[in-house]
């Protein structure tokens, strides 16, 4: 019989950042570096992610972890400001979150598919869904904060 609390189950499924397969990790190891088991690299780069639209749907959909997603365009300013305190969240946030950026000109098919209607926006998922947005660009403390605020 397992101590694990319903809550905190024994295994989470992440998905790979740089092959998108999905991998079975006991929970206690989320801190050990796990490598992922098709490619062998690390499933947790300290960096945001850079998706598509068709690598989106899989590391929202099949991640066991919240996914905490800046939608940014190259162009815009605020993006660009933003984009170092994004990187430096990233760093303390994994492995609890998995950190991604979604390039609004490169995927408009996702930027319309959630309505983004300025950007930076943040949003979080979990099981697929969207939990929390957040418009506006923030550095890197209140990136972290409102990740841990929202992921209750």
């Amino acid at each position: 019989m397992s101590n694990t609390s319903p809550a905190q189950p024994e295994s989470l499924h992440i998905v790979c950042p740089h092959c998108d397969a999905v991998n079975r990790v006991p929970a206690a190891r989320l801190a050990a570096e796990p490598v992922c088991g098709k490619c062998q690299k690390a499933l947790f780069t300290g960096a945001p992610v850079d998706l598509g639209s068709a690598r989106f749907l899989k590391q929202i959909e099949r991640s066991d972890i919240p996914v905490l997603v800046d939608f940014w365009a190259p162009w815009c300013g605020p993006c660009r400001t933003m984009a170092p305190f994004y990187a430096q969240a990233a760093q303390r946030l994994e492995p609890q979150f998995r950190v991604v950026k979604v390039d609004t000109e490169q995927a408009q098919d996702l930027a319309a598919r959630y309505a983004i209607r300025s950007i930076p926006t943040l949003a979080l998922f979990k099981g697929g869904r969207e939990v929390a947005r957040q418009p506006g660009a923030m550095d890197a403390q209140n990136i972290v904060a409102w990740a841990m605020q929202n992921n209750r």
